[in-house]
């Protein structure tokens, strides 16, 4: 069985495409579980009334898409999950396609990859994630326009979560105190984390171009400077999580985050007020607008 996990809060103006993309293939042996993070723009309510085939589980609050995932990882029953952001839309044999290429993979695969395309279709969303030796992530290919270079199926080293697809086994050996994807992470930088922890354990990342989806982005709104102060405060718990040697990591340190420190404490409000108070304080969105530090 195939379990698909979306996760909503305030998606009411996202969550039909996607679920109408999903549910009008063939889903036959596959669960449809939505984690709703305490939406309150009726987005439950019209769940509940128009895809009442669909699992839903109702959170009071925005505790953040990692702890979101793990929720619906956590009630499912298939073999392989996929997580799917609520704003991305699947190509018509998108679900088949997925079905079909975890047929085929080796046994040390525990992570599958699709295509994800921006919502133009013209452009590149993620095509898996690297990591450099500065620990940098990004999203391959992002941006680029979309031609026969990212046609070849491959070995990557993670997947971006918008649209991945993991393998129960895998996720259970990874899984610690914090959960599946770490929920210290609230979101952002989760899914290069969990991508790390399954190498460690062995298991390999695999890309499959032949399934597509279009992504919109940023269905939560956020505003970037919120964004990079939670990229900026993520990467410091990858770092630190991290089998990283001193020799590495000074390098790290001194070639990238020292300049980039210095550019985000002049630059980020965010930023700037952790590092006067000198302490790591997570933060927890309760809203789109505030960011609550406790």
């Amino acid at each position: 069985m195939l379990s698909i996990i979306i996760v909503t809060c305030n998606s009411i103006n996202f969550i039909k495409p996607c679920l109408d993309s999903l549910l009008n293939q063939d889903c036959q042996d596959t669960e449809v579980i939505v984690v709703d993070n305490g939406s309150t723009d009726g987005t439950a309510i019209f769940l509940k009334k128009n895809y009442p085939q669909v699992r839903l589980i109702e959170s009071k609050e925005n505790a953040g898409a990692c702890c979101a995932r793990n929720k619906g990882i956590g009630v499912s029953s298939g073999e392989w999950i996929l997580t799917l952001d609520c704003d991305t839309v699947l190509s018509g044999d998108f679900v088949s396609g997925i079905k079909e290429t975890i047929k085929g993979l080796p046994s040390e695969v525990g992570t599958l990859q699709p295509k994800i395309m921006k919502s133009d279709r013209e452009r590149v969303y993620s095509c898996g994630v690297s990591v450099s030796f500065l620990k940098r992530f990004h999203d391959i290919a992002k941006d680029s326009f979309n031609n026969e270079r990212f046609d070849k199926p491959g070995y990557i080293f993670g997947a971006c979560a918008a649209s991945a697809v993991y393998k129960r086994q895998m996720l259970e050996e990874v899984k610690d105190r914090h959960g599946y994807f770490d929920e210290r992470f609230f979101f952002l930088v989760e899914d290069v984390d969990l991508a790390y922890r399954a190498q460690r354990k062995g298991w390999k990342a695999f890309y499959s171009p032949k399934t597509v989806c279009y992504h919109n982005g940023n269905s939560s709104l956020i505003d970037n400077k919120k964004r990079q102060y939670l990229c900026w405060r993520n990467r410091k718990l990858f770092l630190k999580k991290a089998h990283i040697s001193k020799f590495q990591l000074t390098v790290i340190y001194l070639v990238y985050d020292l300049p980039r420190i210095i550019y985000l404490f002049l630059a980020n409000p965010y930023v700037r007020a952790e590092l006067i108070d000198k302490r790591h304080v997570p933060c927890f969105w309760k809203t789109n607008e505030d960011i609550i530090h406790i």
